[in-house]
């Protein structure tokens, strides 16, 4: 078993009426409910704010905001635990985010521990 990162990238932010948004986070609950069935959610994560701060290089330079193309925005996470990159590969693909033609960023989390 190894941790694998869902990264949520891109997409139309959501937008709708009151009954709309909680038709959108009742895909997102039952989603994880399923995962969570499998015993392969070890995090559900969190959708991330649009704002922020980026430091970057040597100097670490601080500018606002996490600009980028919409398509490249980390819009949040979610980490799972499955037998390979191929099984978490599967979990991934009952994502809502690809409602919403969002990406889903499927990455093996290195293990640390020597």
């Amino acid at each position: 078993m190894a941790d694998v990162l869902f990264v949520y990238r891109g997409g139309e932010r959501p937008t709708g009426s009151p009954e709309q948004m909680q038709q959108t986070m009742q895909k997102w609950v039952s989603w994880m409910q399923k995962l969570a069935e499998k015993g392969a959610l070890k995090e559900r994560g969190a959708p991330l704010e649009a704002t922020g701060k980026t430091l970057r290089g040597r100097g670490k330079t601080i500018t606002d905001g996490p600009y980028a193309e919409a398509k490249d925005v980390v819009n949040g996470y979610t980490i799972v635990t499955a037998k390979s990159l191929d099984d978490a590969t599967e979990f991934a693909r009952g994502c809502p985010h690809f409602d919403v033609d969002g990406i889903v960023e499927v990455r093996p989390i290195a293990d640390m521990n020597m």
